[in-house]
């Protein structure tokens, strides 16, 4: 081996300082310890251009700002770590007889000429030399660190700077050369530290010292976590459940009972008057509510009395909200209405007919008596003769019972995540398509029509038909009474409005109409002058509880399924609304057990399905409403109805308790003038609202709600199949790289494509993801590779041709290799940051994309991957075996990734060049 020192000793302490703008980097330049010549280079036959090149940095590296005094800062600002504090660098190179291709010297891409003038130098050499930000910002944001760090002037002890200089250079040169670089340090007193830098002399020795260099640290390391057997879970879960104690029996209690932890803090004086307000107004809107809704249900009057008393009371003691109303609502009366009337007509019971059995006779039915009145139409439930009064509520109570046992089962196995999939334009159409059902079912009151509901699909479209045919049958008084009735209550709304600031509580409206109508059917006898449809006897008390019918309901389960989830959607949505708006929270599984107990326990006393209201919700929140003590005192007002005025209501028509029906209507019916809004603000929101009112209202109300559901969703599945992409720019002097079509001043990286996928990436939208990539960066590997074989057979045959004339045996393998053409870019950067999760097909297709990029010598790499995608490729041994290439294809930024494409390219590149000379 042939040896070449480069030795700069200290001779004269006389500064003899040289230009700073010398633009001979390395030139002699002067310290106080004296001359400091860089010593002149062999001539090219004794050393490759490789080591030329190799010992002139060498020689910039000490002799660069010797000139600086050493003394204070200024050796800390501007002396290399290499030097300090006098001692000066020998540096020993083994000369390699091999030719040695030019060092990468830094992250960033540097030209050949460059690279031999010795120009740009890596960050650990640049100590005292001016670079550009952006420069700078590159090497260091794409470089790991060894040894101690050092601030931007360099400082540093010696030992450190030596082993930052040294860790740079090994890894730089170890890249391409498989050197090995070792620092020897000299006692304190001694003139210099003496880093060697051995050069294998065969190929074989550096790729021997190449696989022995270890791997620098990672930035960013995983943390390390142990999950648990799923065994050993399951039974700590059950054995802290089965543990019992005092403490626990009553957390558990006051958890159930709510009213018992906020029922003894309760304060009297500050709650009572808003509580006894809103209670008695809700009470008074409340009771012609329950007896005109009934008419929607199908049932006696009394029964919606029964509902709305039972349900105030058992929500008052578990509910957990302050201003939720339950009790009836409109859609659930249309919805158990429904199921009402398609039973009595599968039983046989005719709709049309007017006459219905008195009511002792019904509750005797209801007791367990037999009917001998008149002998109608009767059928055997439970062991009894049941008529049509009696069956209606038999199958109401049934409906209710499974809706409350389907929600009891929500709330045990937490399965309240099904209200996550209605969203709240699906629900909003829905609610609106409902309401105009019911408005074309409580049309035939207004006219006083007596027409059978229709039963199955398109009520609405088939209800309007029959009205039209019948219109010639219009009772005249119905609709007088309608129309006066109508303006009344709408004046009485648009005043409320309109002073609502004003008026502190809400006008009574309903009230006045009920009993100012009732008065004039008494005195005026329009039911037996003009046959006028009247409500009919409403019996005092309460009857006895009955066990729901087990045999109704295997008819009904299906039923009771959408009963159930639109009851607790409704509930829940409410509570966590009104909770939030007035500053504390609710426990939407609490919310859900009470809704269930509000079904399940009213059903063995003559109710059917109740859930929050929000009409009645909004009146108690404006009313002065601070706890549930409300919804008691609503109860009291309905109970004093139900024990002594409930005979009272006897005349009062069935078109009154339509117009209230209606016009509590208002509401949902003004959502199509936000139509347009929608439309403007998200289109997708506005088709799914138009698909579920238009569904609900011209199919049925059960598959409405369905029909929204699935369509929101299959929405939601379009977008992650057709998301958006986008090619990447850098924003200028910053490691930002954003969508180049939606931002301005952006510049593509040289060479490198950028691409951005904003969803996730499954089976579904493998395929968009694929062609958008293609056509994002312009080549499609597999065509790319059948052009390129074709143009090989073409030059080729052409080849053979001239051979054969000019006899050439190697013009076809130069006019081969020509053949193949460069493409704009050598590397594919993919942003995983918009990708939440991938599953086995999108790992796959990654798999897939960087096989077949390889092929024509293209490069994929992943940045910004989330922990979730990261876990899923090394699953599928994306990155190799034990993870063996995870360094260089996975990266945390952007700017890294392209940083690495670029430097690996400049690599590539030279040693091809080499080769070839």
């Amino acid at each position: 081996m042939q040896w070449l020192e480069m030795t700069m000793k200290s001779t004269d302490p006389s500064p003899n300082v040289s230009s700073p703008g010398s633009s001979e980097p390395g030139a002699s330049q002067a310290s106080q310890f004296g001359q400091t010549q860089r010593p002149s280079l062999p001539p090219p036959d004794l050393l490759s251009l490789g080591q030329h090149h190799l010992a002139r940095i060498l020689g910039i590296c000490t002799s660069i700002n010797a000139s600086e005094t050493l003394s204070g800062a200024g050796v800390r600002r501007r002396c290399h770590p290499c030097t300090h504090r006098g001692l000066v660098t020998m540096v020993t190179i083994i000369h390699c007889q091999q030719s040695l291709s030019p060092l990468p010297l830094c992250s960033a891409p540097i030209s050949r000429q460059q690279q031999l003038r010795g120009v740009l130098l890596p960050s650990c050499f640049a100590g005292g030399t001016r670079k550009k930000p952006g420069a700078v910002r590159e090497q260091q944001s794409g470089r790991r660190y060894r040894g101690k760090q050092t601030d931007g002037g360099g400082r540093g002890t010696s030992q450190g700077g030596m082993a930052h200089a040294a860790s740079c250079l090994h890894s730089s040169c170890s890249f391409s050369l498989g050197a090995q670089l070792t620092t020897l340090s000299t006692s304190p007193r001694s003139s210099s530290h003496l880093p060697l830098l051995f050069l294998p002399k065969t190929m074989e020795e550096a790729t021997k010292v190449t696989d022995t260099v270890p791997a620098l640290p990672p930035l960013l390391e995983r943390r390390v976590r142990q999950r648990q057997p799923t065994v050993s879970v399951l039974k700590s879960k059950l054995k802290q459940s089965a543990t019992c104690s005092v403490p626990r029996v009553r957390s558990t209690l006051t958890g159930f009972f709510p009213v018992v932890r906020w029922l003894p803090k309760y304060k009297l004086r500050e709650y009572i008057w808003g509580d006894l307000m809103s209670g008695v107004i809700v009470g008074i809107i409340l009771v012609p509510q329950a007896i005109a809704y009934c008419l929607l249900a199908g049932v006696e009057p009394i029964y919606g009395l029964y509902t709305s008393f039972y349900a105030n009371i058992i929500y008052f003691l578990m509910g957990t909200s302050r201003h939720v109303s339950v009790g009836i609502f409109s859609l659930m009366s249309l919805m158990v209405g429904q199921v009402v009337d398609k039973e009595l007509y599968l039983a046989g019971f005719d709709l049309n007919e007017d006459s219905k059995a008195s009511v002792p006779d019904v509750f005797n039915a209801t007791l367990g008596t037999n009917l001998t009145i008149g002998k109608p139409h009767s059928v055997e439930l439970m062991g009894l003769q049941c008529e049509k009064e009696c069956y209606a509520i038999s199958i109401a109570t049934a409906l209710t019972f499974l809706a409350g046992i389907y929600q009891l089962l929500m709330a045990v196995f937490r399965l309240g995540f099904v209200s996550v999939y209605l969203s709240s334009p699906m629900l909003d159409g829905f609610a609106t398509g409902a309401s105009f059902t019911i408005l074309t079912v409580q049309a035939k009151y207004l006219l006083g029509l007596k027409i059978p509901r229709h039963q199955g699909y398109g009520t609405v479209a088939i209800t309007w038909i029959n009205i039209f045919a019948n219109i010639h049958k219009t009772n005249l008084c119905d609709l007088i009474t309608s129309a006066i009735c109508i303006s009344i209550l709408v004046a009485g709304k648009e005043i409320q409005e309109r002073y609502k600031d004003r008026l502190k509580i809400p006008l009574p409206t309903e009230l006045v109409v009920v009993a100012g109508a009732t008065l004039a059917s008494h005195f005026g006898e329009l039911n037996s002058r003009y046959s006028s449809s009247v409500s009919g006897h409403i019996p005092t008390g309460f009857i006895p509880p009955q066990v729901p019918s087990f045999g109704l309901m295997q008819r009904v389960a299906l039923d009771a399924i959408p009963l159930a989830v639109i009851s607790f959607a409704f509930t829940v949505s409410l509570s966590e609304m009104f909770a939030k708006k007035n500053g504390y929270t609710v426990r939407p599984n609490q919310e859900m057990l009470a809704i269930s107990l509000c079904n399940i326990i009213p059903s063995f006393f003559h109710c059917f399905t109740t859930s929050a209201a929000l009409a009645k919700t909004m009146v108690k929140d404006s009313t002065g409403c601070q706890t549930q003590v409300s919804s008691l005192i609503s109860a009291l007002v309905v109970l004093l109805v139900l024990l002594f005025f409930a005979p009272f209501f006897y005349d009062l028509q069935k078109c009154v308790l339509a117009c209230i029906i209606i016009v509590s209507l208002r509401g949902a019916l003004r959502k199509f003038k936000d139509v347009p809004a929608k439309w403007r603000a998200s289109k997708n929101d506005a088709i799914v609202w138009l698909v579920a009112m238009s569904a609900t209202a011209l199919i049925s109300v059960e598959l409405g709600l369905l029909f929204g559901v699935v369509f929101s969703m299959t929405c939601i599945i379009f977008k992650t199949q057709n998301p958006k992409v986008s090619l990447l720019g850098r924003a200028t002097d910053t490691d930002i790289y954003e969508d180049m079509d939606e931002y301005k001043d952006l510049t593509p990286p040289p060479r490198v494509q950028v691409f951005r996928f904003q969803a996730p990436l499954y089976y579904a939208n493998k395929d968009s993801f694929l062609k958008s990539l293609y056509k994002a960066v312009g080549v499609e590997p597999f065509l790319e590779m059948t052009k390129r074989s074709k143009a090989e057979k073409k030059a080729k045959d052409m080849s053979s041709k001239q051979t054969k004339a000019n006899g050439d045996k190697n013009n076809g393998e130069v006019i081969i290799a020509l053949v193949q053409r460069e493409l704009d870019f050598h590397t594919i950067v993919l942003d995983c940051s918009a990708m939440p999760f991938i599953d086995s097909t999108g790992m796959a297709t990654f798999k897939g994309l960087v096989k077949e990029y390889n092929e024509i010598n293209v490069s994929v790499l992943l940045a910004n991957c989330n922990t979730s995608v990261i876990d899923t490729l090394q699953k599928g041994q994306f990155f190799g075996k034990n993870d063996q290439e995870i360094s260089s294809m996975l990266f945390h930024t952007v700017h890294a990734a392209v940083l690495h494409a670029n430097s690996t390219f400049a690599a590539a590149e030279s040693r091809s060049e080499d080769s070839v000379v």
